[in-house]
């Protein structure tokens, strides 16, 4: 009864709290950390196009490996969110205790299993999307420094979501921002050899990023130690009960796949766009820095409900699980809407960032201002995916990603650039089709996924 008297006794304002205040105070911290965050990618990107463009070549494509590697941290971390979380609003402090634990040493056995395989694929997967000598190299170069910190990222990201399960939402923001400032200083002193560093070239970028991943670990495990989570993480609850088991991997393997998908579509639509030009493949890798600048924020309204979603679902307050959900779909599509702005003014100033031909300023230009009409009406699929997830329904939350990312816009990219003869704007084009299509399926799943009874 300690455990379970413990977790609620912290965690019952997620139950108590006005909604709308509640979803601002733990997404804020969110939006924050995701928006600083999202400069890992935007930094290493920023100074690595400094060396060439091969290089940048070669850094967009090694993005969808070292993609499916975090979502997998992630896709299992929301498996543990989600279980911590409901066993929390039910009050079952052990059990709670439990998920994390065994939550804990999956997550660093899978990354083990993820750096190995990693390591050993990259070359041939390289060689997959271009005949690129100098592209290639440059991409081994960055993955073996990279990967290397993978099991350090892994368990790093587990624990984001541990505290982020109990409510501790500015520990992340602070262990997230603590690493990408790390990044941000490291990246230009290893890439150029500045000051005392020695200039280590695209391998300074790996090197950066995995030091700065380091450094949000070591903030968890402080913070863990200074002042103890209200989920005990201990030997004593290392017994493998097959049914957390079971239920961590039934959240866990849908979540999984669906920060899966992107890698796999970005792969797609490379393989789509390379019968055109490589300029092309640097354009859709520039989008994707891009987007993950653009869709974080909202991301983090998505993280910050999840914790909530599960607790008040744990609690059996079902309406108000609904009155969350709606709030955090308007806080998505006002952050979507403000990212379509500024793609349709100023599309040229964020494709420059990243290049200095005016070729591929042009052509980047046009691409985002066309995908960017989907931006708003992906909210709804957006936050549907992860209030699905909160609840622990992972399989029609997989639902929605498939039609988003596989489904719906590989074939008519396909279609748009080969059949319509559209070229490369057919690949432009499919993005806000799919939205489209997507949040229309997507309203009978959720009206059939939020029926409690």
């Amino acid at each position: 009864m300690a455990g379970k008297e413990r977790t609620v006794n912290e965690s019952d304002f997620m139950r108590t709290r006005p909604v709308l205040p509640l979803v601002i105070s733990m997404s804020l911290p969110m939006v924050v950390s995701m928006l600083v965050n999202s400069l890992y990618n935007i930094v290493d990107s920023y100074f690595v196009a400094a060396i060439n463009e091969e290089a940048m070549t070669a850094l967009s494509l090694v993005f969808p490996v070292q993609n499916f590697i975090n979502s997998v941290a992630v896709g299992f971390g929301v498996g543990i969110n989600a279980l911590i979380s409901f066993y929390s609003g039910a009050g079952e402090g052990k059990a709670a205790d439990k998920a994390a634990t065994i939550g804990v040493v999956l997550s660093f056995i899978h990354s083990l299993i993820l750096t190995a395989v990693s390591l050993l694929m990259l070359p041939s997967f390289l060689a997959m999307f271009t005949s690129s000598e100098a592209v290639i190299e440059y991409g081994i170069r960055y993955s073996v420094v990279a990967f290397t910190f993978t099991p350090l990222n892994v368990v790093g990201i587990t624990f984001e979501k541990i505290f982020q399960a109990v409510g501790r939402m500015k520990v992340s923001m602070i262990a997230l921002m603590s690493g990408c400032i790390a990044n941000i200083i490291l990246d230009p002193a290893f890439i150029f050899g500045l000051g005392p560093f020695p200039e280590l070239g695209i391998e300074g970028a790996a090197l950066a990023t995995g030091l700065g991943q380091t450094l949000a670990l070591a903030v968890y495990l402080a913070v863990a130690f200074f002042r103890p989570l209200s989920v005990r993480i201990a030997l004593s609850n290392l017994k493998m009960e097959k049914h957390i088991i079971m239920r961590l991997y039934a959240v866990g393997i849908p979540a999984t796949l669906n920060m899966a998908l992107p890698s796999f579509l970005i792969s797609m639509l490379n393989a789509i766009l390379s019968v055109y030009s490589e300029i092309y493949i640097l354009i859709l890798g520039i989008y994707y820095k891009l987007q993950t600048f653009l869709y974080l924020p909202a991301s983090g309204f998505v993280q910050g409900m999840r914790p909530i979603i599960g607790y008040n679902y744990g609690a059996g307050e079902h309406k108000r699980v609904m009155r969350i959900f709606f709030t955090v779909i308007i806080m998505c599509a006002i952050i979507m809407l403000f990212g379509t702005i500024l793609s349709v003014v100023m599309p040229g100033r964020f494709i420059a960032l990243f290049s200095d031909n005016p070729e591929t300023i042009a052509i980047g230009s046009r691409a985002l201002r066309i995908i960017s009409i989907g931006f708003v009406v992906s909210s709804l699929s957006v936050a549907a995916s992860g209030a699905l997830e909160g609840l622990g329904k992972g399989f029609p939350s997989l639902v929605i990603s498939l039609l988003r990312y596989v489904v719906i816009i590989i074939p008519v990219a396909f279609f748009l650039c080969r059949m319509a003869g559209l070229g490369p704007d057919g690949v432009w084009h499919s993005f806000w089709i799919s939205e489209l299509l997507t949040a229309i399926i997507s309203i009978p799943i959720c009206r059939k996924a939020f029926s409690f009874s």
